[in-house]
């Protein structure tokens, strides 16, 4: 029989997961789209503007400071919140002092503008380190799929508001009044940081910056052993591979193949979103019932329909009515197998160590985004549209072999995944 008030418990753990995600979510759509639309209104050069990526490189670079938010913790609220309290207050006084400064082609001016929007980058970087931490300490097992279906809501929920309530904030009261109201949402999820559930504390915390900067190493190959650390890290690089070469490709094949910049739009704005988020709360929902290493197989086979989905697109010149067909079909799957994955990644950090080993690990994820998928416009041109969608799909291939061997149909959780039992945190 259920108890209410632990179920009251969870409820509030799975509602807190998914604030933080809206405050992950709205400084990064800030810093990328909004800043973006900003400068371009005020015809600031388009060489200029394209400079803005550069900004976001600590993004890719957390985890070399990671440790040192394992090291020396704020104690209030707790060990977690502490510092997400911090860097929310940071990043609501950044945002909301863009609404200050006037784009031009000055450089006193553009150099301002950078140095903003390169500390924006710091503080939401640092937030995100101490969010995932905070998600991966609260959350127990059985809770892991539905906290990372709500976080993924949170970031896509406030990624919505930022890139279409900015833009009508923008065009009806001025571009201050976008950054204000940026701002205003970082502030809103304060309270719920301060009154959110505490992470239970650790007996053993780390006392010092080597073991802050060696123990997650250590821990991580103590525990999973030198044979399947790396069999876990390539699960952690490959999982996602299909996803990061079907969106390297995806609008330049829409473009040249005659769907109209509008019917892009759409299917990449308002339609993919939904049907995102109607795969993470599927993903969250089934993932409860078969458990981790289920959710592995059934969603990465899933998602792996939606690459074959856009190669019938190709295959057969489908018009707009498949192309939304197909595009549903890709972001249930992405959004299912994007909760599946956040899960992973939470059962592989130790508590002790979990803002280090959560950057660590989505760093290794950052390279199938970038580095694995940086061939997709090559393999397309000497493949054509058909051939690389189909090999998009058999990219695969490679997750479902590593997962037979660290994650059994039959088991589950991952071979090598965190167990409090079998350590005193």
């Amino acid at each position: 029989m259920n108890n209410p008030k632990n179920n009251r418990a969870s409820s509030k753990r799975i509602f807190t997961v998914g604030m933080e995600g809206v405050a992950s979510g709205a400084p990064y759509m800030v810093g990328s789209i909004l800043l973006q639309g900003w400068l371009s209104a005020s015809n600031i050069p388009r060489p200029l503007i394209g400079l803005l990526p550069l900004a976001e490189l600590p993004y890719t670079l957390k985890m070399f400071w990671a440790p040192l938010l394992d090291r020396w913790p704020i104690a209030w609220p707790d060990r977690r919140r502490g510092w997400i309290l911090v860097t929310q207050l940071l990043l609501a006084l950044v945002i909301g002092s863009m609404a200050l400064l006037q784009p031009s082609t000055n450089p006193k001016a553009l150099t301002a503008i950078g140095l903003v929007a390169l500390s924006l980058a710091i503080c939401s970087a640092s937030q995100d380190i101490v969010v995932d931490a905070y998600r991966t300490d609260l959350l127990p097992e059985e809770e892991r799929g539905a906290g990372a279906a709500s976080a993924s809501l949170g970031y896509r929920a406030a990624g919505l508001v930022i890139s279409s309530g900015g833009f009508l904030l923008a065009g009806t009261y001025g571009w201050p009044a976008a950054f204000i109201a940026a701002a205003g949402i970082m502030l809103l999820v304060v309270p719920i940081t301060i009154t959110a559930p505490s992470v239970p504390p650790l007996s053993k915390p780390v006392t010092s910056l080597r073991q802050a900067i060696m123990g997650p190493a250590k821990e991580f190959l103590n525990r999973t052993g030198a044979n399947k650390a790396p069999i876990l890290l390539l699960l952690v690089l490959l999982y996602r591979w299909p996803d990061g070469l079907l969106n390297a490709m995806a609008i330049p094949f829409l473009s040249r193949n005659g769907f109209s910049e509008a019917t892009i739009g759409l299917v990449q704005g308002a339609w993919g979103i939904g049907a995102t988020i109607l795969g993470t709360i599927v993903g969250g929902i089934l993932f409860s019932y078969l458990g981790m290493n289920r959710s592995l197989w059934i969603f990465s086979a899933f998602g792996a329909v939606g690459n074959l989905s856009y190669w019938a697109l190709a295959q057969f010149q489908g018009g707009t009515f498949a192309l939304m067909l197909a595009a549903a079909l890709e972001n249930i799957g992405g959004g299912m197998v994007g909760a599946a994955f956040v899960a992973l990644l939470m059962s592989l950090c130790n508590p002790r160590y979990s803002a280090t080993q959560y950057a660590l690990l989505s760093g290794v994820y950052a390279l199938s985004r970038s580095l694995l998928s940086a061939p997709a416009g090559l393999i397309a041109e000497r493949l054509g549209w058909s051939a690389f969608f189909l090999f998009s799909a058999a990219a695969a291939i490679p997750a479902f072999i590593l997962l037979a061997y660290v994650a059994p149909w039959q088991e589950r959780e991952a071979r090598g995944a965190f167990d409090p039992a079998k350590d005193q945190i």
